[in-house]
């Protein structure tokens, strides 16, 4: 499995060492806070792969930040798992209904946890389940750094390859110029947000040879997202 990362908001902090060490030793990259306000912001600056939710966590409730992850573009997609000691139905229903993906009652075994995330991420995220990514039609061997469109080969440079890596394993999510900076260049990137564009164009130019639909959308005052609907 690819490396997938994972935001955990639990202010018990036994709890909280128990699942990044379990975590950590599936190769998960897990940022921790224990506080609601925090973890909003950590998830507005870097959107994670999965976010598991404590109910009952400092500053705002689990429940509000589940609403709001669900509100923010940046997190609008992104699963959630919510960890509670209240099991009535009452209640799992409500943060079900308020966006998160799936209940988790304590106490739980930390490896059916382990589990249960994984078996969401493969389910909305197959890329972290192996080392080919696709859509629609095309395909790229991130081992071999390999590209094809409609089976023919398609030659990228190492920008334009790991933009589309980052597209692929996020189909239909809008990133903008600087998100894509971020992932693609780095934190300490002191590239221009213009720059994005110039790659941009250099991208489609590759992978849409012979009048190929174009599966790079603009959004308007937001960025940029791989969609078949383009």
């Amino acid at each position: 499995m690819a490396r997938a990362s994972m935001l955990l908001v639990e202010d018990d902090a036994a709890l909280a060492e128990l699942l990044i060490y379990h975590f950590k030793r599936e190769d998960f990259e897990v940022a921790h806070t224990p506080d609601g306000e925090e973890a909003l912001l950590l998830a507005k600056e870097k959107a994670p792969d999965i976010v598991l939710l404590d109910w009952m966590v400092e500053g705002l409730s689990g429940i509000e930040v589940c609403r709001r992850l669900r509100r923010m573009t940046e997190t609008q997609n992104v699963p959630i798992i919510m960890l509670t000691a209240r099991g009535e139905e009452e209640d799992r229903i409500r943060g079900l209904e308020t966006g998160a993906d799936d209940y988790v009652t304590k106490p739980f075994s930390p490896r059916e946890l382990v589990a249960r995330v994984s078996a969401v991420l493969r389910r909305v995220r197959p890329a972290l389940a192996g080392e080919a990514l696709t859509y629609d039609d095309i395909e790229m061997d991130t081992v071999g750094h390999k590209v094809r469109r409609s089976g023919e080969v398609v030659p990228l440079g190492p920008t334009e390859f790991r933009l589309l890596k980052h597209f692929l394993e996020h189909p239909g999510w809008v990133f903008s110029r600087e998100r894509l900076l971020d992932a693609v260049w780095g934190h300490d990137s002191d590239i221009e947000s213009r720059t994005v564009d110039v790659h941009i164009r250099r991208l489609r130019k590759a992978i849409n040879i012979g009048d190929r639909p174009d599966l790079i959308r603009t959004v308007r005052s937001a960025g940029y997202s791989l969609d078949s609907g383009a």
